[in-house]
């Protein structure tokens, strides 16, 4: 988890999630496939791992990481 990491300001946000456990398991999906990915967060998390979490992907990679993880959503 990166927090506050400019190193990630441009990167693409393909997911936002809540806790680290869901965003965790989504990010390991895109590392399975070979996409590069990382979880970011303005500000620190609370103590049970919860806050705003942004699944990010380089510059470039959004329509595959989209594409992947589209075919796994559970809506």
């Amino acid at each position: 988890m990166h927090v506050s990491d400019p190193r990630f300001d441009r990167w693409e946000v393909v997911r936002d999630f809540e806790d680290t456990e869901t965003a965790r398991a989504w990010r390991e999906h895109l590392s399975e496939a070979g996409i590069e990915a990382a979880l970011t967060a303005d500000w620190p998390l609370d103590r049970f791992g919860r806050g705003d979490i942004a699944l990010r992907v380089p510059p470039g990679s959004w329509s595959d990481a989209e594409e992947l993880l589209s075919g796994l959503d559970l809506d």
